[in-house]
């Protein structure tokens, strides 16, 4: 049986071969051989949990009296946006324009799905960004915007305020990715630095407003998803300008000068909390990180596998990794096997080595399977929800208790290539890559991490 979790594509390792799902029973009767398809189809069960598809459909409001606007953006919208067409009622009017990463378009009929640059803003983006605050200012009260939002909207929707030129816009955001900033303090300049987010959208609506969002943030508030372009933002100029000086980055000429016109008062901050257009604002989570992790969580234990569901986890990927495995040693004395360790979030990579490849996931397995190098059958999988690690052509990748065996048999030097945040490179020649293509979720990263 293979691995497929409708819209998502099979499953697989870098060997593009069909992984088979073990049969039913417990994890003790598990071959090695099968040990690694039961990882992979474990990831199958999170990216079900986290499917548009069935999360979206409960949570759509009534058609108005007038016509429904859809607009938004993320790795989930074409997703997002198809449910939508599937589940709205033929009669009433539905119209709109949502923007997705390259590669993860899904046809369309009455909302049009454009697709444009992640996690670095192109003109695609802020011309379809630019569409959409056209059409939101022709709503009237009788009609309904309805906004889809998911991870990736930021970049996604990300159309330059005046007097900054998305080059410079580009150039910020790339500084703050490499430097290791967490997306909400990437989001609290970017909210300030564009003009689709930090609630610009509902202020700019007439309509009541609707948004259905698909959480990609560690505790899923609303005014750093996509930037939240639907919520109250408690950031300012002078918070933005923080996060700046925090990580000692000087920034582009027009960055600079707009951020102190703001500081100086010459231009309006983002709507704050308690401003009247959020009184006709509905921002729903219709999914999450923590609620995918349930679901996996009593999936595991119907399979006989003790689960320690860690929740969700911010911070470097390997010091994350380190403690993990501090934990698992410490958890080792007095927990029966198998046993699993469950955990989800977004951790992040701050980049030594510019030539290096590899996403946070996949450095953060690397730097578990170094920290448990001693300890006996150890199985592991780190992979982000959206398939994509990073930038890189793979989810995340695959730990098996033989892996360091096979790396120095390779001839590879798994410290140094830790060092060099190449950790792309040491899995891709295992062959322990997971490939999954575009997911058209996102709820940030998956780990799992089973002692057998």
């Amino acid at each position: 049986m293979v691995i497929i979790i409708k819209p998502f594509p099979p499953l697989s390792t870098s060997t593009r071969t069909e992984a088979l799902i073990a049969p039913p029973g417990n994890w003790h009767y598990r071959s090695m051989a099968m040990q690694r398809p039961f990882l992979l189809e474990a990831f199958a069960v999170a990216l079900a949990a986290a499917s548009p598809q069935t999360l979206l459909p409960p949570q759509l409001p009534p058609p108005p009296r007038g016509r429904t606007l859809v607009v938004g953006g993320g790795k989930a919208a074409a997703s997002m946006a198809q449910a939508v067409e599937a589940h709205w009622p033929a009669t009433a009017p539905l119209s709109g324009l949502v923007v997705t990463r390259y590669q993860h378009g899904l046809p369309w009929q009455r909302i049009e799905v454009v697709e444009a640059s992640h996690p670095l803003p192109d003109g695609r983006g802020a011309e379809a960004a630019e569409r959409m605050l056209q059409a939101i200012a022709a709503l009237t009260a009788d009609d309904l915007l309805l906004v889809l939002l998911s991870g990736g909207g930021s970049s996604l929707l990300a159309l330059p305020a005046e007097g900054v030129s998305l080059r410079e816009l580009r150039s910020t955001t790339r500084t703050l990715l490499a430097c290791g900033a967490t997306i909400q303090e990437i989001n609290t300049v970017r909210k300030h630095l564009t003009r689709f987010s930090g609630g610009r959208v509902a202020a700019l609506s007439r309509a009541p407003v609707c948004a259905l969002i698909l959480s990609d943030v560690v505790g899923d508030d609303p005014s750093y998803i996509a930037s939240g372009p639907c919520a109250p933002d408690p950031d300012s100029f002078a918070d933005a300008q923080a996060v700046l000086r925090r990580y000692g980055i000087t920034p582009p000429p027009g960055v600079a000068a707009h951020l102190r016109r703001g500081l100086a008062g010459e231009i309006p901050d983002t709507p704050k909390p308690g401003a009247r257009p959020f009184e006709r604002v509905d921002n729903r989570i219709i999914g999450s990180a923590r609620a995918m992790l349930e679901r996996v969580q009593a999936w595991l234990e119907r399979q006989g596998v003790d689960t320690l569901n860690l929740g969700e986890i911010e911070g470097e990927s390997s010091r994350v990794a380190q403690a993990h495995a501090r934990l698992i040693r410490d958890r080792l004395a007095r927990a029966r096997r198998p046993f699993a360790l469950l955990s989800g979030g977004e951790t992040t990579v701050s980049v030594r080595h510019e030539n290096g490849r590899g996403g946070r996931n996949s450095e953060y397995l690397l730097a578990l399977g170094l920290a448990l190098g001693d300890v006996a059958d150890v199985w592991a999988l780190a992979c982000d929800t959206d398939g994509i690690d990073g930038t890189e052509d793979n989810a995340g990748a695959l730990w098996t208790p033989d892996s360091l065996r096979r790396a120095k048999d390779a001839g590879l030097d798994a410290a140094a290539l830790l060092e060099a945040n190449d950790a792309y490179g040491f899995f891709s020649a295992l062959h322990d890559l997971v490939i999954s293509g575009p997911s058209r979720t996102n709820v940030n990263d998956f780990r799992l991490v089973i002692l057998a």
